[in-house]
């Protein structure tokens, strides 16, 4: 037979390209990482989840995540993104990390029309997907709140819907170190909520990544941690 090449890794020959010819521009949208080798079925794995994003701290938490390389999943709102621009949105893919559809202005899903509920996740699909090239896999309704029509309305756009098993109730409280004891109920397989637009979280974050680590935590995307692709419309809360 004959040889079988390699698959080729994007971000490496982005780099080798760049090498040869420095003066070529960026490339428009982020080329992910390869696929890192982790099985959540085996390891100890922890998804870190951020809602309500980007925002003002944003760029500070992927810097805490960088240095301890490690990867989280961003459940942006469309809104935002519109009047901030997609700037977050690029590194975060460019790292590793995985989006999510959070909505286009964090409406309670299950309050609204058919119609409305198509228009919050559609408009933010589309923000995303012009602003980095990623085609959502996943949503999370605000506030958690869901139904039969929010679980069509998913399904039908191919959003699995994730939900956690591990409230920080970081938005209530404040204070860095009730969210570093609040993460500390983690488990294996754990979906921790947090919401990257608090100073107070993102303060949080060196030493919940910290204490998770010394644990043997390994930090994941959704992905990862299912290691499958999800039903669409279909519920999830832990792996």
């Amino acid at each position: 037979m004959p040889p079988v090449d390699p698959p080729i890794d994007p971000a490496r020959l982005v780099r080798e390209l760049t090498a040869i010819q420095p003066e070529w521009p960026e490339p428009e949208r982020p080329v992910p990482p390869p696929a890192r080798d982790v099985d959540c079925a085996k390891a100890k794995c922890v998804a870190l989840t951020f809602d309500d994003g980007p925002g003002e701290h944003t760029g500070d938490l992927l810097d805490t995540l960088a240095e301890h390389r490690a990867r989280a999943t961003f459940f942006v709102v469309g809104g935002v993104v519109a009047r901030g621009g997609g700037g977050d949105l690029r590194r975060m893919v460019a790292e590793g990390h995985e989006l999510g559809n959070h909505s286009w202005s964090h409406a309670q899903l299950t309050a609204l029309s058919r119609s409305g509920i198509a228009a919050e996740l559609d408009r933010t699909q589309k923000i995303v997907k012009r602003e980095t090239g990623v085609r959502m896999v996943f949503m999370r309704p605000p506030y958690g709140a869901t139904d039969g029509r929010v679980a069509e309305a998913s399904r039908s756009r191919g959003l699995s819907q994730i939900l956690w098993n591990v409230d920080t109730m970081d938005w209530r409280d404040r204070n860095s170190g009730v969210v570093t004891r609040r993460v500390a109920a983690a488990a294996p397989g754990s979906i921790v909520l947090l919401h990257d637009i608090h100073r107070s979280t993102v303060d949080a974050v060196p030493e919940v990544l910290k204490d998770l680590a010394a644990e043997g935590y390994t930090f994941v995307t959704l992905s990862e941690l299912y290691g499958r692709e999800l039903t669409p419309g279909k519920r999830y809360m832990k792996r």
